[in-house]
C-alpha cells in the first residue's frame, strides 16, 4: 500500500482528543497504521505541509497529498477519504 495516513496534533487541543479514538477506529477498520505527529514539536511539518490548524489529517500517495482534512474529522469520512486512495479496495 503505497498511501500513508497522518494526522497532526498538538497538546492541550480539544479537537486533537476527541480525533484520537476515531483514528484509531480508522486503523481497525481498516487495517491501517495512522501515524501522529505533534506539530509544535515537529515544526518542520507545519511549513512542509502548511499546517493552519489542528488536528489536520492528511493522506499522502507518496510524497503526494491526495487528501487534506483540517479540524475534527468524523470516522465515516475519514474512511471513506483513506479508501479512495487505497490501491487495493477493503471490503465495505
Amino acid at each position: 500500500m503505497a498511501v500513508k495516513v497522518i494526522s497532526f496534533y498538538q497538546e492541550g487541543c480539544m479537537g486533537c482528543e476527541e480525533q484520537t479514538p476515531v483514528l484509531r477506529e480508522a486503523e481497525k477498520d481498516l487495517g491501517i497504521k495512522i501515524e501522529e505527529i505533534d506539530a509544535v514539536k515537529n515544526p518542520e511539518y507545519i511549513k512542509k505541509y502548511n499546517l493552519r490548524v489542528t488536528p489536520t489529517t492528511i493522506v499522502l500517495d507518496g510524497d503526494e497529498v491526495r487528501e487534506r482534512m483540517e479540524g475534527l474529522v468524523h470516522r465515516e469520512d475519514l474512511e471513506a477519504a483513506i479508501r479512495r486512495h487505497l490501491t487495493e479496495p477493503l471490503p465495505r
